[in-house]
């Protein structure tokens, strides 16, 4: 399976990255990890396509410890500087002052709220002054992006290019080639968890949930995105 993998999808992601890096040239482009599968795969992938990228993540505070296995992993098998960026200090304490530790759970306001502090802001400050970035969406990960293009135009972050390069892989896709390639995956997938995020807001899914269903599990479908990805 990794052969017809290596052969088709990553020819087809080289195709992707190469027409993506050419539209922000000559300008800076950096990829968003998450720790997620996708994510391992991209950075695999980038080693020897385009190794100039350089990777930030996004510590909310709340992350799993499983989460931070996976970027240590990460540092050790590549040599990576992952350059991290970390919500506002002062507004994320008034916003626990005001509201407590879990008021994301109270209404989809409040929960966009804790996620524009935790996760969009710091994205904003990654992005500023950027060409563009890479990101691991795939269209069949969840309704709200089954849209998706390969490469877009980020107008939230000032015009710049969006590159979704794993964009019409599936999840036998992405696994094989994990798998094949021995990537550092987080053990929370073993343990019924097929996408991960802040801790408080990721439980593990039932046989036949489909797999986003573990992500803010009390809000419908069409409400699940935290803001990082805006159209």
């Amino acid at each position: 399976m990794y052969k017809t993998i290596s052969s088709d999808k990553t020819k087809m992601v080289e195709e992707i990255l190469s027409t993506g890096l050419q539209k922000a040239a000559p300008g800076d482009v950096v990829m968003a990890c998450s720790f997620s599968v996708e994510d391992l795969v991209i950075i695999d992938l980038l080693q020897e396509l385009a190794p100039q990228v350089s990777i930030f993540a996004i510590d909310t505070g709340r992350l799993h410890e499983e989460t931070y296995e996976v970027a240590e992993a990460l540092l050790q098998k590549y040599q990576l500087q992952i350059n991290w960026h970390l919500p506002q200090t002062e507004t994320l304490q008034e916003l626990e002052r005001e509201k407590g530790l879990f008021s994301f759970r109270e209404n989809l306001d409040n929960r966009h709220e804790c996620c524009h502090i935790r996760k969009v802001e710091p994205l904003n400050r990654a992005l500023a002054g950027k060409a563009g970035w890479i990101t691991g969406q795939r269209r069949s990960q969840s309704a709200t992006r089954t849209t998706l293009a390969d490469i877009e135009t980020d107008r939230a972050h000032g015009d710049i290019v969006k590159i979704n390069p794993l964009v019409d892989w599936s999840d036998e896709q992405v696994w094989d080639y994990a798998t094949a390639r021995r990537l550092p995956v987080n053990r929370l997938h073993s343990q019924g968890y097929p996408s991960i995020g802040c801790a408080p807001c990721t439980r593990a899914i039932k046989p036949g949930e489909d797999v986003r269903a573990g992500r803010w599990w009390w809000e419908n479908p069409e409400h699940k995105e935290c803001g990082l990805h805006r159209p």
